[in-house]
């Protein structure tokens, strides 16, 4: 276990139980969903990628993308 997880592990354990469960459920969710997307990504083919690929190019094209600096207000 890394040093940071002991850490946050140590801090969780100085609250209540509900406090604990509910941060419990929030680290298992999260672990659950990381195996869903690492499925999906692991069984995306080359074809598929090439076609998200060149979907992306033409919306650049078409000027229909925004920059990320414009979606986030930064």
């Amino acid at each position: 276990m890394t040093e940071l997880l002991e850490r946050a592990i140590a801090r969780v354990k100085t609250l209540p139980a509900e406090e604990q469960d509910a941060i419990a459920a929030i680290i298992l969710a999260e672990l659950e969903d990381e195996q869903v997307w690492k499925a999906q990504f692991e069984s995306t083919t080359d074809d598929q990628w090439d076609r998200i690929a060149k979907m992306a190019r033409q919306e650049i094209a078409a000027g229909e993308l925004k920059p990320l600096n414009d979606v986030f207000n930064r």
